[in-house]
Formats: structure tokens, C-alpha cells, sequence
């Protein structure tokens, strides 16, 4: 049978994460166990097993304050993982004993042995804002994250850095971020920018930006969906 479907054939990788193409992510799990997001393998082959990743008391606590969250599962065994999350593009990070700020809604997997913690944005009122809570991941290992479209990376230490809440997907340690806004009474009564809430980004490093205030979905735990407001702003983790 005469076929295009060669260009389409298994990438032979090696390595622990690899990319299949911009929007696949492959995982050979004999090298690594992982935590992904629920809902997120499209396919595997081989002997794996999965388990929900429990959060422990801590960010449990913070995840029910907060009221949001992604699940995530524990993925092991001797065989390999496809993930993907609405064809989005794929990104790979290797952390070296370092730290991460992520937008929750741009977590695909990473390293079971990568350490992660939830923190709220400080600056602003949760009241006014629904909660603004990102997710801090330290450690040694590989995170794979996800943008809507190609993003651009942004040198923080070359110029006031600022960006749409739901658009920044993920900074470097060295980078500080707080809330700008602008609490004109037209921005309230809707004859505003648009513009009137962003995240200010300082200090030394980067910070990579999606071409996409994110998109909506629903959460696999639950019916509520998040990612089109500002409530959606880095959703916090429960796995």
C-alpha cells in the first residue's frame, strides 16, 4: 500500500521526554515517573500504571480556599506515554537544582522527583480578582509546559516587563512578579482599555508569553471551566 503516513512514525528518542512533534509529548517511562495532568494522555503503549497523586495537607488546604485546582496523576511502568492537551504546543524546561513560576493552566508533566508548592499572587484583593494563585516547581528534572500558539520569551532584566494575567506561562528564579492595575472609575463602569489588570515582572530573567489570553476547558475533576477570566490566572494544582 502506497502511504504518506512515514513522516508520522514514532520518534526513536532516547531521552526521558522528547518531543513526537510541537503538540505530542512522548515520555519513556523506564527512565522516569512522572506526574501529568488529568486527562492529558492520549495514548501509551507497554506496561504503565497510574494513580492519582495525592497533594498532602498543605496544598489541600490551599487548593479549598482557593476553590480551584488540576488534578494531576502519577504515570510509572516500563512502557511510553503520549500527553497532549487541546493540540497545544509543547514546551521542555530542564530545571538544575532550580525554580519555576508557572501558570497552572500551562502544566502538561513533569518529574515526579521536581518539588511543587502553590502560591497567590500578591498585590491585589482576592475578593476583586477571584484569587490569583500560580505554581511553584523546584528541583532537578524536566517540566513540559504548554502555550496556545508559538509564545515569545521576554528578557525581564532589559525593560519594565508587563503581561496579560492569563498570557505569561512561565518565568525563571531571579523574577519577581506583582499586580498593575488600574482602578479608574472607567475601567469599573466598563468605558476602559480593557487592559486594566496585568502582571509586572522584575528583576533578572525571563519570562515566556503565549500569543493567547488561554483557553477554556473543562477541568476533568469537575464541571467548572477556567482559563477565560481572571479567576482563571494560574489555577493552582492538586496533585
Amino acid at each position: 500500500m502506497t502511504s504518506s503516513l512515514a513522516e508520522f512514525k514514532e520518534t526513536q528518542s532516547q531521552d526521558a521526554f522528547s518531543l513526537q512533534n510541537e503538540r505530542l509529548l512522548k515520555v519513556r517511562l523506564e527512565a522516569v515517573t512522572i506526574q501529568a495532568r488529568q486527562g492529558s494522555m492520549v495514548a501509551y503503549q507497554g506496561d504503565v500504571h497510574f494513580e492519582h497523586a495525592g497533594s498532602g495537607m498543605k496544598r489541600l488546604v490551599k487548593k479549598v480556599a482557593t476553590g480551584e485546582g488540576v488534578d494531576l496523576m502519577k504515570m510509572s511502568g516500563s512502557g511510553e506515554v503520549f500527553l497532549a492537551l487541546q493540540a497545544q504546543e509543547v514546551h521542555l524546561l530542564q530545571l538544575n537544582d532550580e525554580e519555576l513560576t508557572v501558570n497552572g493552566q500551562n502544566v502538561l508533566a513533569f518529574d515526579a522527583g521536581v518539588d511543587w508548592d502553590i502560591k497567590k499572587v500578591e498585590g491585589l484583593s482576592g475578593v476583586l480578582t477571584g484569587g490569583l494563585f500560580n505554581v511553584k516547581l523546584k528541583g532537578t528534572g524536566t517540566v513540559a509546559v504548554i502555550s496556545d500558539g508559538p509564545p515569545v520569551l521576554l528578557d525581564v532584566g532589559s525593560a519594565p516587563t508587563f503581561c496579560d494575567p492569563q498570557a505569561a506561562i512561565v518565568w525563571s528564579q531571579g523574577v519577581q512578579s506583582s499586580i498593575k492595575t488600574d482602578a479608574s472609575l472607567k475601567s469599573f463602569v466598563g468605558m476602559g482599555s480593557g487592559e486594566s489588570v496585568q502582571v509586572a515582572f522584575s528583576g533578572q530573567g525571563w519570562v515566556l508569553v503565549q500569543p493567547s489570553e488561554g483557553r477554556v476547558h473543562e477541568r476533568v475533576s469537575g464541571s467548572n471551566q477556567s482559563g477565560g477570566g481572571i479567576g482563571g490566572l494560574l489555577g493552582n494544582l492538586t496533585g
